[in-house]
Formats: structure tokens, sequence, C-alpha cells
């Protein structure tokens, strides 16, 4: 404001005697003139206010939901937060992600890596992620305010053994397998009947009778999926094609279907209930463990109780460590596995599956910080801000934003079901021995009639309209031939 004084001064007459009309001139240019000095002035100053503002180096880790991609850019409950600290404080900045996509402990070298490495080499000024508040790294970087609590606990696979009933051996394959199945049979059946109306090799010579009806069409498949092979059976290619696709269909099939059936019987016999870190302790059935470097480990391993150091040394000795949260989560979906991680996240894995659950006992709570250098003035600056976050609700608001629950079934099948795509290759393989065997059925037929309508000086078409009739007609005998019927009166 000391620039658009001096302006302003400068340009005002120093005799402003002159006449009435030209005093009103020189008002209005005045007017006009300190009008466009202010505008200038206040677009100069904040131009300096903006180019003194620091921009800070801030590190992070991808990890949903507080970090992730989103085009070139990245998004997440810590960029939200971040955006609101910068409009408090009054910085800006610049965010990368860590280098070793660690969070940071001491290496083999005695060094620290990670995220706290960064900060504690100057390469950041900040480490904006879920970063546990630890004694450890209290002493060698600046820790916030805590922007959120979280404790220790058990993420593992819904307990399904109660759900069992009396129709658990429909469990290798899902209600779309089934169904597919069904429509198999179904065509199947049909297909054999129309190839033994179809075909003359069918029709027994001697009693002019078909022995394929639709009843024992439908027994005869049955028997097919049974492997018992029910006769009499198909003496046209075109029905044995038929039956040789359908018996190899059910062969691969029923082996299919056993396979999971074991699978998922062995699944459910590992099945225990574990409600918190003694069951969990107590138990031989399920592996468990935690990811690797994390503090969670750092937990157990420097715990004092008993039951804690016994599940340190269980994974210790197994070496049943994750590398990351996707790989801890992936295996508990799995069955046999619990994965021991901070509440916050696994509770977000539980909204995202729905076949996960997490226990109620949560031990070791702490929170989770930003990390900046010792003695860094903004450790007290963004604490500061993080309370008025806090209590302005939009903390909360969030929380609530993104661990969101996308759970919507809640009645998942079990990983040891068949999905039908995994069989689509067989129900592949059977449509095409269907059609197959009826494109040759109805050749036999042509055939055949073409040969009877040289015999008799017909037309081929009226003589296989003749055949059909006769064949799917109420008389279920085999058509008489003409020829055979004038010797018979003669």
């Amino acid at each position: 404001m000391v620039i658009t004084y001096v302006w302003i001064t400068a340009l005002t007459p120093a005799d402003p005697s002159t006449s009435q009309t030209g005093l009103v001139l020189e008002d209005n240019f005045r007017m006009l003139l300190s009008l466009y000095v202010l505008s200038f002035a206040f677009l100069l100053e904040k131009r300096i206010c903006h180019a003194v503002e620091p921009e800070l180096r801030i590190t992070t880790i991808k990890q949903e939901p507080y970090t992730m991609s989103k085009g070139l850019g990245l998004e997440g409950f810590c960029m939200d937060l971040l955006s609101e600290l910068a409009k408090i404080v009054g910085f800006r900045y610049k965010v990368h992600l860590v280098k070793d996509g660690y969070y940071g402990r001491v290496d083999e070298s005695g060094h620290w890596n990670g995220m706290i490495g960064e900060v504690i080499r100057g390469e950041a000024d900040l480490a904006m992620a879920p970063l546990t508040l630890t004694a450890a790294r209290e002493k060698v970087v600046g820790m916030t305010q805590p922007f959120m609590q979280t404790g220790i606990s058990i993420l593992l696979r819904r307990d399904r053994s109660e759900k069992q009933g009396f129709f658990n051996f429909l469990s290798p394959f899902n209600t779309e397998t089934w169904v597919s199945l069904l429509v198999a049979y179904l065509g199947t059946t049909a297909c054999i009947f129309l190839i033994a109306r179809l075909s003359p090799c069918e029709w027994d010579p001697q009693t002019k009778q078909n022995n394929f009806s639709i009843m024992h069409s439908f027994w005869y498949t049955v028997g097919g999926l049974t492997l018992q092979g029910a006769g009499p059976h198909p003496k046209s290619l075109p029905g044995r094609v038929v039956s040789s696709c359908w018996w190899l269909f059910t062969l691969f099939l029923l082996a299919h279907y056993f396979t999971n059936l074991t699978a998922y019987n062995s699944t459910q016999s590992t099945s225990v209930t574990v409600k918190g870190f003694e069951d969990l302790a107590n138990q031989d059935k399920i592996e468990y463990g935690c990811l690797e470097g994390s503090s969670t480990l750092a937990f157990f391993k420097n715990s004092d109780n008993m039951m804690y150091r016994r599940i340190y040394e269980h994974m210790e000795r197994r070496k049943s460590f994750v590398a990351s949260m996707d790989e801890g989560v992936s295996r508990a979906k799995e069955g046999t596995y619990a994965f021991i991680g901070e509440s916050v996240s696994l509770d977000l894995a539980v909204a995202r599956h729905c076949e996960l659950v997490r226990t109620h006992e949560v031990i070791g709570m702490r929170g989770y910080s930003i990390a900046a250098p010792i003695g860094s003035p903004l450790i007290k600056n963004l604490s500061v801000a993080i309370l008025q976050v806090s209590e302005g609700g939009n903390l909360a608001y969030m929380r609530r934003k993104w661990w969101a629950n996308s759970c919507l079934d809640q009645d998942q099948t079990v990983s040891a079901q068949a999905p039908p795509h995994g069989l689509k290759g067989l129900f592949l393989l059977l449509s095409l021995g269907l059609s197959v065997g009826l494109l040759l059925g109805l050749l036999e037929l042509t055939a055949h009639s073409i040969a009877r309508a040289a015999e008799q000086k017909k037309s081929c078409c009226s003589v296989l309209i003749e055949q059909l009739s006769l064949r799917f007609g109420p008389n279920k005998t085999k058509p008489q031939e003409t020829g055979d019927n004038d010797k018979d009166k003669a």
C-alpha cells in the first residue's frame, strides 16, 4: 500500500487554482488514475505474497484410500487433508512417491529407509502418509499431532461353518453353472430325441418302431450323466456323435465337481473361530502374519507380553510376513491366513470385500502423524491446523468419504465354487457336438428322401415333407414304403 500512496501523491497537482471545469476534469482524472493504480498495486502485492509462500516437498506412499493414483496426479484421504492444511498454514507443495516404497525403518546398515529416511536426509520437507507415531521415529524426526487413531487387530475370512446345511453338495458349483448344466441336459435330451426320429437307422425294420421315445431320451441322458450308459444305445452315426460328446462332457464335469467338492470340504475343515489374539496364538490351523518391516511387527517384537512374544516368534519362525497390504488381504480371502494389521486399514478391507471380517479386539492403540525434520516450525503449525480441521468436522467427513462401504453382496459364493466361465470350453464342446449330430441327422434323412424320390418318381421336397410328418406325427411307427405296400397288395 506504500507504493499506491506514493503514486497518488506524485500525480496530485501542487496548485489547484484552476477554472471550475478544469477542476471537475482534474478530479475525474485523479479518481480514475487512483483506481487503476490501486488495482495494479493490489495485483503486485498479491504476486509478491504468493512468491513468498514456500513450496514444500511432500513424500508419500501409495495405499488405499490414503493416497491413490488419479490420472497424472494423486487423490485420497491424505491428499484431501494436505490440501486443507495448506490452506490453513499457508504453503504450496509438490508431492512425490517415496523411492524405495517403504514407510520407514532402520535397515541392515543402520540407516533409516523409506519416507522417514527421506525426511532425515533432507530429500523431503514432510512425510504425509499413515505413519504410525512411535518412540523410535520420534527420536529421529518430528511428529505432529495425530490426525487419526488406530490399533492392531486381525483380519480373516468370515466363518461360514454356521451356514452349512442340507444342500452343501451344491457348493462346488455356483448357481449359474447349475442352470447351465440343466440347460445342457435338456438340450442333449431334445437333440437325441430329434436325431432318433430323423435318422432311418434308428427305426426297427421288423417292428417298425422307434426305441427312443421322449421318456427314454430323458433316461438315456441321465444314464450318461451318472456314467451308467443306460441302453439301448443309438445305432446311427449322428446319435453316436451326440452320445460321445455327452459322455465326454459328463466325464470332465464330474472330475471338476469332485475336485471342487474336496477343496470346499478341506476349507471348511480348517475353519476355526478366532475372536482375538489369544485364540489366534492357541491354534495351528490358520497361518498368520503381518506387514514386513511395519510398526505392527515392531510392536510384537518389542513387547514384554508373553502371548505377543509367542505370536512374533511364530511369525518369525514361519516367515509368514507379507510385502504389502494388498497381499495380506488377498491371503486372508483364501481362508487359511489371518492378517494382522492396523485396524483402520483392516476396516477398509472389510468395507471392500464382503467375505472378510475384523475381530473386535484391538490392541496397541496409536496414532497416524505427519513427519517433519526435528526442530521444524511446521510441526507446531501443522498440529494446530490438524486440531482445527478435526474440530470443524472435516476429518470425520473425510473418513466417511474414503471409507464408504462398497460391499453390496453379503452372501458371496466361496472361492471353491467353479465360475461359469471356467467351464466355458466344456459347454462349447457339447454345443458343437450337438450341432454336428443334428446336421448329420438331417443329411441322413435328406439322402434317404432323395433315394425314395427317385424310386417313386416324386419330387425330393414332397418326399422329405412326407417323411417328416410321418416321423413326428401321432403315428410312432416307421413310415411304410409305397413300393412295399404295392407288393403286399399284389
